[in-house]
């Protein structure tokens, strides 16, 4: 993939940066910046623009996997017309909008920077959505290179979790952190109980049965719970005691009656917290 690739201008890469924004922002509790950025992909990605009708295009060829290779064939053939009827000028207009946006709202200097693990499947794609709106003037050597590489991902079989059934009432917000989430994306920063804490409830949110995610956070409560009374025995740091108190405290007034959003997130924070009182406790015995 060449150096020169422009990821600002990448669809996916993008959205994809904005996923993890958003997420970071929650896991702090900072809910004024997630909402910021959700804004952004609200206003920009709305679906009268051509911004979301390139995303759509860009999200089949990546997610999308077939049994043979002429239907692969066949898709790349409907994806070459899409992207040809686009709007380029207007395209180019709105991703320009969409970097200003990001630039003056999001106090995020690390935002570009973020480490996309598929970046070299999505800088193929962009580029190769590129050189077919280009036609004659493309790079004919790399658009046949590229749907060939393309065209093999579709082949791929991919065990990922899927939530192409979710009901699309689900709130827009939990579908994308969750997606990202299952899907590893994000794997690097999350623990496997925390995970697969978003995972349940993002499936329970699009069945609209909440047995499942409420068995889960009373586990995850009572866990808390039994391990926050063993640092309490084994530290006598008094800035560790007081957090442990005071977590204490607020876990025991948790209610299930209405899991939301917000909810979970609180229950992100506390399984991290739980992960550092541990690390401070392995540090005070070493």
């Amino acid at each position: 993939m060449s150096k020169s690739h422009n990821k600002k201008r990448n669809v996916g890469v993008i959205y994809e940066l904005l996923l993890r924004n958003i997420s970071e922002c929650l896991i702090k509790d900072d809910k004024e910046s997630a909402q910021k950025a959700l804004n952004i992909i609200e206003k920009r990605f709305n679906r009268e623009s051509e911004l979301y009708r390139e995303f759509r295009l860009f999200n089949a060829l990546v997610k999308s996997t077939v049994s043979s290779s002429s239907v692969a064939a066949a898709i790349l053939t409907e994806a070459k017309q899409a992207a040809r009827r686009c709007d380029e000028s207007r395209l180019n207009k709105e991703k320009s909008l969409l970097i200003r946006d990001i630039n003056h709202t999001l106090n995020d200097p690390s935002f570009y920077y973020r480490r996309i693990p598929e970046y070299t499947t999505y800088a193929t794609i962009q580029t190769l959505l590129n050189d077919w709106r280009m036609g004659d003037r493309a790079n004919l050597t790399r658009m046949v290179q590229y749907e060939s590489k393309v065209a093999e991902l579709l082949l791929e079989k991919r065990d990922a979790p899927s939530l192409d059934d979710i009901d699309p009432d689900v709130n827009s917000l939990v579908v994308n952190i969750m997606t990202e989430k299952i899907n590893n994306r994000y794997g690097e920063k999350l623990s496997r109980e925390q995970r697969d804490l978003m995972r349940d409830y993002v499936f329970s949110s699009a069945s609209n049965k909440n047995d499942g995610i409420r068995k889960r956070l009373i586990e995850a409560k009572n866990d808390i719970l039994l391990d926050l009374e063993v640092f309490k025995k084994k530290t006598e740091n008094k800035i560790i005691l007081e957090k442990i108190d005071g977590v204490h405290e607020k876990l025991l007034k948790e209610s299930f009656d209405n899991i939301n959003d917000e909810s979970v997130s609180r229950f992100l924070v506390l399984i991290n917290l739980r992960q550092e009182l541990k690390e401070a406790l392995d540090e005070q015995r070493s």
